[in-house]
C-alpha cells in the first residue's frame, strides 16, 4: 500500500469531454484556495507509508520547430534532496520553480509515493521510473488478473506490463494496436484486468499521457483538486493534508449549502489527460477524458443486476422450507443434506479464497517480518466488534493464517466495557476460542475518552475530508482509533487460576487489517433495506441494494481507506472481493435475506447460514449494529456538540455538517 500524490503546474486543462457530475466541482466559482506545503502532503502520505518516501518530476519543454505546432519535449527528474517543501501557483497558468537547479520548463509534474511494502524481496521506493521514461505510483494490491510471483512486488509488475502498452494515440483507447507489426493492449486493457484494490496515476511518456484512476468499487483513497480560475493547479492525492482542511474549510452546520471544498473524490474509474501544444498561444494544453472498462466480468459487476429477484410461490415456498430445516438443527448442520446448504456453501468457499489473498504472507525484503515465525507474532488483524461480519472474518483468518501466529481483534468503545461491541467482542472471543483453542486471541480493548480528542480531531477532519457531516466524522474516529491497534489485553498471569488476569499495555504491530465493508450492502443489512422491501417488496430492496452498491465509493470506501492507512497499515476488505460479489449476485436475493423475518434471523440472512457452517452459533444471531452505535461514539458526540440525543436527533445530527473550533492562529 502506498500514499500517492501529484501536483501538475502550468497546463491549461480542459474538462470539457468529462461529464457534468465528474467535473461539476471544476467550475465552482469562489472555490477556496488551500494552503498547504509540499511538506505537508509528504507528511500525510508518509503515514500511510512509512517504508520510503520518494519524489520524481517531470518536465515539459516546448520545442520550436520548422512546423507549425511546437514539439514537447520531456526531461525526468530526481526529486532534490535539499528541496524547501514549498510550492506556489500563478492564477492564469503560470508555473513556480521548486529549487534553483531546476530546468525551465512550460510545465511540471511532480509525483510524490510513500510506500508501506508488503510484497517483494528487494526494497522499492516510489514512483518508479522504466528506461522509457515512463513513471508510476500505485496504491493498490493484485490478487489476480495479472501473475505476481509470490516473491515480486505488484507496482514493479505492473510497470513492466504496462510498459508493453500501445502508445498510438492512446487518449482514445484503441482496444489493440498492431502498428509495430504485433498486438499490443491498453492501458485502459490492463487496468481493468486487475483484480483488487487500488488507485494509480501513470505517466506514459511516449504518448505525453497522463493516466489516473481507481478500481470500480474506489476501494483505495485518490482525491482531486481540479483546477479553477482562483487555483490553475491540478492536483492528485491518497489524502488531503491537514493544513488544507484547517485553513480553507469552515465547517458549519447553519451553511452547509455554502460549503466549498478544495477535494473531491475522483469516481471510480480510468482517466487520461493527453497533453497537447497550442497553436495560438504557443502553451500546453491537457484534455480529460474519461475510459471505459474493457473487462465484461467487471461491467457486470458495476452493473449490478441480479438474474433472481422476485420469487415465485414455488420458489419461496422451497426456500422458507429449507430455512426451518437449518434452524431446526442449529447446532448439528453437518448432520443436513448438502442441498440445504447450497447458497451458503458457495459464499463461504468463495470468501474462504478471499481471505486467502487477503492473509498470504509473501516473501518480503524484511526477512524478520513474516519469513521467520516470531513468538508473538501477528501479521494480520481485524476491526472487531463481535458481530456477525467481523466473526466470519476472524474464523476465517484462523483457517487461512499459519496456526503459529496471533490474530489481533481490535475493538474501539467510547463507554468501556459498557458498549454494546465491547459485550459483544467478549462473547465473540470466547466463541472463536471454542471453534479454534490453539490459535492465540488477542482482544485489544482500545478505549477512548470523547471529551479528551481534541487535536486529533482536526486531523481526523483532514482524513475524511472531502465528508464533512457528524456521521462521517464519528464514523472515521471510530475507525482511525481502533486501526491505531493502540490498546490493552487482558493477560493471563496463571494457568492454574482461570480467573487471575491483568491488563497490560499493548500496540498491535499487524500492517494488513480486515474490514468487514461491502456485507451490508450486498446482503441487506441496513434498517432502509426492510423499510424498502416492505414499501415496494422485492424488486424495491434490490434497487436501493444496487444503488448502495453503486455509491460505496463515494459514501465509504475513501474515507475509510484514510482513516485506517494513517496508522500505516493496509485496509483489505473480504466482502468486496470481485468473486465475492460475482457469486452474491448469481444467488436469488430471497436466499440472500427474508426481511419478513425479525433482525438477527432474516436480514443477512446468508450470512448467518455461513456463520453457521463456520460453527459460529451465537454470532449468527446478532443483529445488526452500526460502528457509530455499538462503540457508542454516537451517543458521547450528541451529548457532546448538542448537549442530548434528543436534541441530536431533533437536529437530524447525523447529517449535520460538523462544526469544530477554529484553531487558527
Amino acid at each position: 500500500m502506498c500514499g500517492i500524490a501529484l501536483i501538475v503546474l502550468g497546463v491549461r486543462i480542459d474538462l470539457s469531454a468529462i461529464s457534468l457530475d465528474f467535473s461539476s466541482s471544476a467550475t465552482t466559482e469562489g472555490k477556496p484556495q488551500a494552503v498547504f506545503s509540499v511538506d505537508d502532503l509528504k507528511a500525510g502520505l508518509r503515514r500511510r507509508g512509512p517504508d520510503s518516501l520518494g519524489g520524481k518530476k517531470v518536465f515539459l519543454h516546448l520545442l520550436s520547430t520548422s512546423v507549425a505546432e511546437p514539439r514537447i519535449s520531456s526531461l525526468v527528474l530526481e526529486e532534490e534532496d535539499n528541496e524547501s517543501g514549498g510550492f506556489g501557483h500563478k492564477a492564469n497558468g503560470g508555473t513556480c520553480s521548486l529549487c534553483v537547479s531546476e530546468p525551465v520548463a512550460d510545465a511540471e509534474l511532480h509525483f510524490i509515493g510513500a510506500t508501506l511494502q508488503l510484497r517483494g524481496l528487494n526494497p522499492i521506493i516510489q514512483p518508479l521510473v522504466d528506461s522509457f521514461g515512463n513513471v508510476l505510483i500505485y496504491n493498490g494490491e493484485i490478487f489476480g488478473g495479472i501473475h505476481v510471483d509470490s516473491d515480486s512486488n505488484d507496482a514493479e509488475v505492473l510497470m513492466e506490463t504496462l510498459g508493453k502498452c500501445c502508445s498510438c494515440n492512446s487518449h482514445r483507447h484503441p482496444k489493440v494496436c498492431s502498428s509495430s507489426g504485433e498486438e499490443r493492449t491498453s492501458v485502459p486493457d490492463v487496468l481493468s484486468a486487475i483484480k483488487g484494490p487500488w488507485a494509480i496515476i501513470y505517466w506514459q511518456d511516449s504518448s505525453r499521457t497522463l493516466w489516473f484512476g481507481r478500481d470500480a468499487f474506489g476501494r483505495r483513497s485518490l482525491l482531486v483538486h481540479w483546477p479553477t480560475k482562483e487555483d490553475s493547479r491540478f492536483l492528485l492525492s491518497s489524502v488531503s493534508p491537514f493544513s488544507s482542511v484547517d485553513q480553507s474549510s469552515d465547517f458549519e452546520v447553519q451553511n452547509a449549502a455554502n460549503d466549498l471544498k478544495f477535494w473531491d473524490e475522483l469516481p471510480c474509474g480510468i482517466n487520461s489527460l493527453s497533453f497537447e501544444s497550442s497553436r495560438q498561444d504557443r502553451c500546453l494544453i491537457g484534455e480529460v477524458k474519461r475510459h471505459g472498462w474493457s473487462n465484461p466480468m467487471l461491467l457486470d459487476l458495476i452493473k449490478w443486476e441480479r438474474s433472481s429477484v422476485e420469487p415465485t410461490p414455488e420458489e419461496l415456498s422451497v426456500s422458507h422450507f429449507l430455512t426451518r430445516q437449518r434452524d431446526s438443527h442449529p447446532r448439528f448442520s453437518n448432520m443436513l443434506s448438502d442441498s440445504v446448504w447450497v447458497p451458503a456453501q458457495k459464499l463461504l468457499f468463495v470468501l474462504r479464497n478471499s481471505v486467502v489473498r487477503r492473509s498470504s504472507l509473501h516473501k518480503i525484503f524484511q526477512p524478520a517480518m513474516y519469513d521467520s515465525i516470531q513468538e508473538g507474532s501477528v501479521p494480520v488483524a481485524v476491526l472487531f466488534s463481535g458481530g456477525l461480519d467481523s466473526m466470519i472474518l476472524a474464523a476465517l483468518l484462523d483457517e487461512c493464517l499459519d496456526p503459529h501466529y496471533g490474530i489481533d481483534l481490535l475493538n474501539v468503545s467510547f463507554d468501556g466495557e459498557f458498549a454494546p461491541d465491547r459485550i459483544s467482542a467478549k462473547a465473540g472471543v470466547e466463541e472463536l476460542q471454542k471453534i479454534a483453542p490453539s490459535r492465540r486471541w488477542k482482544l485489544v480493548n482500545i478505549d477512548v475518552d470523547l471529551t479528551k480528542l481534541t487535536s486529533e480531531m482536526k486531523h481526523i477532519m483532514s482524513l475524511i475530508n472531502p465528508a464533512n457531516t457528524y456521521m462521517d466524522l464519528n464514523i472515521g474516529t471510530a475507525l482511525w482509533l481502533a486501526s491505531s491497534g493502540d490498546g490493552w489485553v487482558n493477560e493471563k498471569l496463571s494457568d492454574i487460576v482461570e480467573e487471575n488476569h491483568r491488563l497490560v499495555r499493548y500496540k498491535s504491530k499487524a500492517r494488513v487489517v480486515l474490514v468487514g465493508s461491502g456485507a451490508d450492502e450486498q446482503c441487506a443489512g441496513y434498517g432502509r433495506h426492510k423499510t424498502k422491501f416492505r414499501c415496494g417488496s422485492w424488486l424495491r430492496l434490490h434497487e436501493e441494494m444496487k444503488l448502495d452498491m453503486q455509491r460505496i465509493w463515494r459514501r465509504n470506501m475513501g474515507r475509510d481507506d484514510r482513516c485506517i492507512a494513517d496508522h500505516g497499515k493496509e485496509a483489505r476488505f473480504p466482502f468486496l472481493d470481485e468473486d465475492v460479489i460475482r457469486t452474491l449476485l448469481d444467488i436469488p436475493l430471497w436466499e440472500i435475506a427474508n426481511l419478513d423475518q425479525p433482525s438477527g434471523i432474516g436480514d443477512k440472512k446468508i450470512l448467518r447460514e455461513v456463520a453457521r457452517l463456520l460453527g459460529l452459533h451465537e454470532a449468527s444471531v446478532l443483529p445488526k449494529r452500526a460502528i457509530q452505535f455499538g462503540s457508542r461514539i454516537a451517543r458521547e458526540s450528541n451529548r457532546q456538540n448538542f448537549g442530548s440525543n434528543r436534541a441530536a436527533n431533533q437536529a437530524s445530527a447525523g447529517s449535520a455538517i460538523v462544526n469544530l473550533p477554529s484553531h487558527r492562529t
